[in-house]
């Protein structure tokens, strides 16, 4: 009574009715078909079918009328030939199918690496121009070098100018120490016998 009651309610599924037929692994199924086509679509394939066909032919055309299995019109040779071809068609379709998959599931890996490249190769190509824009700014090694050397020559020219100022300051001070009278010079920048406002300043 309360199994009729259960089995009345609708608020539970029914359980599946019929035949249930067997649960097939796709991908072993996958693979075993795609080994048969492959050795199907062999040269040893051909070979062997023709010699087993020749065979066939052979035993039931010349064997004796009792040890023939199929005499001719060969019925029965037909009938294998036809169950092979049927049953060849949708192994080869399947494992083409499957060949098919893999094809564009490689061709949407290589899609996606030639975005991904051509992504990088677009921030590569930005950063070097971003690195040459840059450098534009930056001092070379022969600017830096020339600005060097003509720092180089102002600093010796200086030197030399101290020199020749010391040396005439020195020659004065020893002429006021004997006594003599400082002597008439032509006056440029490199003596301190004049401040800014022209007036001698010893």
């Amino acid at each position: 009574m309360v199994d009729q009651r259960r089995s009345e309610r609708l608020d539970q599924p029914r359980a599946p009715r019929g035949l249930r037929l067997p649960r097939i692994d796709q991908e072993t199924f996958g693979r075993v078909a795609e080994g048969i086509a492959r050795g199907m679509g062999t040269a040893n394939f051909l070979v062997y079918m023709t010699l087993v066909l020749t065979a066939w032919f052979l035993w039931n055309t010349l064997a004796p009328a009792s040890l023939r299995f199929d005499p001719y019109t060969f019925t029965f040779l037909t009938l294998v030939l036809s169950l092979q071809a049927s049953y060849a068609a949708p192994l080869i379709l399947l494992a083409q199918n499957r060949q098919a998959d893999r094809d564009r599931i490689a061709l949407e890996e290589d899609r996606r690496r030639a975005t991904m490249q051509k992504a990088d190769t677009e921030y590569l190509a930005r950063e070097i121009a971003a690195l040459r824009i840059a450098m534009g700014e930056v001092a070379t090694r022969d600017f830096l070098r020339s600005e060097l050397a003509r720092l180089a020559e102002e600093m010796d020219e200086a030197a030399e100018r101290r020199r020749k100022l010391e040396r005439r300051q020195q020659e004065r001070e020893a002429r006021r120490q004997a006594g003599g009278e400082p002597l008439d010079e032509p006056r440029d920048e490199l003596d301190g016998d004049y401040a800014r406002d022209g007036h001698f300043e010893g």
